[in-house]
């Protein structure tokens, strides 16, 4: 009898985080279709932080004097949502990747990174802020799904600095397929989503500043004949993640039409699933083609048109799948293709506030469009080479691009269009 009431005390604490979901402040829920926090609508303009967790650690790495300064910053000019990488895999050392890694190899994991998470989410915490934290990653910058295909025995990963990206492309359409890569993912998503916060000793699945657990950072299917294994393994990881935890939204990361082999009902039906929360797409006129980098000035308007148009595609399936949707990613080189901090944003800023005039909109109609993350908070970071080396500031481009190009620091006047669209957001929700 004694060796049952030791199975049944595990048992309970294992189950801990698969009860109802909580009715906690702070926690940012989805009722009736719409983002709220504590019975208020929740609309919001954010940034992509992926470093957060690495300037927050105690290793050498690590600042956590900037990290705070960085926060209250944030904080002030309303940005207080913050989208996170949860951590790198594989080995350091290689061109283009972060480092320090989170997960070493599987299961193994850097301490160093895991405290600094659990110190950057205490401070978010402190400051009533949110995060997004992505678990994964179609890019080679961060490991993801090439490593865990490397892990699972699919050959050396073929990286597209070296071998291009036809030759990287091919290697991670691999992944959709690999149950042995799925199953070393979902051990991953289990180590994390059950872990306790060493500064709070808060269970992540109890912890508010968790907005949601995204699958990835831009998870696609890399080939047609793909479709409906990606599908199938985007629709289960969801349902793994929300039998682990309940309480926190899930979302998939996905760029949209961009994402899915330029099939918008892939991405539509896989939103469509119960366990994922609200939609989210990516945009990235740079990226796609849609201004040409030595006219930006020239080809700036077009630019404007073609992200009318793909919002306006995948509000209205959000609209009739009544969830809301994020944009999560969106950016712009700064002026001449100058990465310099005294380098101008006039252009940026024109791009960001045709964006910005849209979210006002629906937040004045409490339609599904709620929030927008662009890419990415430079804050402090100083640019010392044209790619990242170990040693140098962090920054909202990663080690493959230069440092930079689409970051935006804190004395951007960027900072200040961010800001007044906050305020007139939250005047526009004050008077609902």
């Amino acid at each position: 009898m004694k060796s049952i009431g030791i199975l049944i005390i595990i048992l309970s604490f294992l189950c801990s985080c698969t009860e109802a979901p909580h009715a906690t402040a702070d926690f940012v829920t989805v009722e009736n279709g719409r983002f709220y926090v504590n019975d208020k609508p929740y609309y919001y303009v954010g940034t992509n932080f992926w470093y957060g967790a690495l300037i927050g650690s105690q290793g050498a790495c690590g600042d956590r004097q900037r990290l705070l300064k960085e926060l209250d910053f944030m904080k002030e000019k309303g940005i207080t949502n913050l989208r996170v990488l949860v951590g790198a895999d594989g080995l350091d050392g290689i061109s283009g990747k972060v480092e320090p890694a989170l997960q070493t190899s599987p299961g193994v994991y850097n301490d160093t990174i895991l405290d600094g998470l659990d110190f950057f989410l205490s401070e978010l915490g402190k400051r009533k802020m949110h995060a997004v934290l992505f678990l994964n990653n179609s890019w080679e910058w961060s490991g993801g799904f090439s490593q865990y295909l490397y892990w699972s025995g699919h050959g050396d990963v073929p990286m597209p600095n070296v071998k291009g990206w036809t030759a990287f492309s091919n290697y991670v359409a691999q992944y959709a397929k690999s149950e042995k890569a799925h199953q070393l993912f979902k051990n991953h998503i289990r180590n994390i989503l059950t872990r306790v916060n060493r500064y709070t000793n808060r269970k992540y699945c109890d912890d508010p500043s968790i907005m949601a657990w995204q699958i990835g950072n831009e998870p696609r299917p890399f080939g047609e004949e793909n479709k409906d294994a990606f599908a199938k393994w985007v629709t289960e990881c969801a349902a793994f993640i929300k039998s682990i935890d309940p309480n926190h939204l899930v979302s998939v990361g996905s760029e949209g039409m961009a994402g899915c082999e330029g099939d918008i009902e892939l991405w539509a039906n896989i939103h469509a699933d119960s366990h994922i929360d609200y939609l989210t797409i990516h945009i990235w006129p740079n990226n796609w083609g849609w201004i040409d980098k030595t006219n930006i000035a020239g080809t700036i308007d077009h630019a404007i048109d073609e992200t009318h148009k793909y919002l306006d595609l995948h509000i209205e399936k959000a609209q009739k799948m009544n969830k809301p949707l994020v944009l999560e990613e969106f950016g712009l080189p700064r002026d001449s293709m100058q990465f310099t901090r005294e380098s101008a944003t006039s252009l940026r800023d024109r791009y960001y506030n045709e964006v910005f005039s849209v979210l006002k909109e629906h937040a004045s109609e409490q339609d599904v469009f709620q929030g927008c993350n662009f890419w990415a908070w430079g804050g402090l970071a100083k640019p010392q080479h044209l790619l990242w080396q170990n040693g140098d500031d962090y920054m909202g481009d990663p080690g493959q691009e230069e440092q930079g190009l689409n970051s935006v620091y804190d004395t951007d006047t960027t900072v200040g269009l961010v800001a007044n669209t906050v305020n007139e957001i939250n005047h526009i929700i004050d008077r609902k």
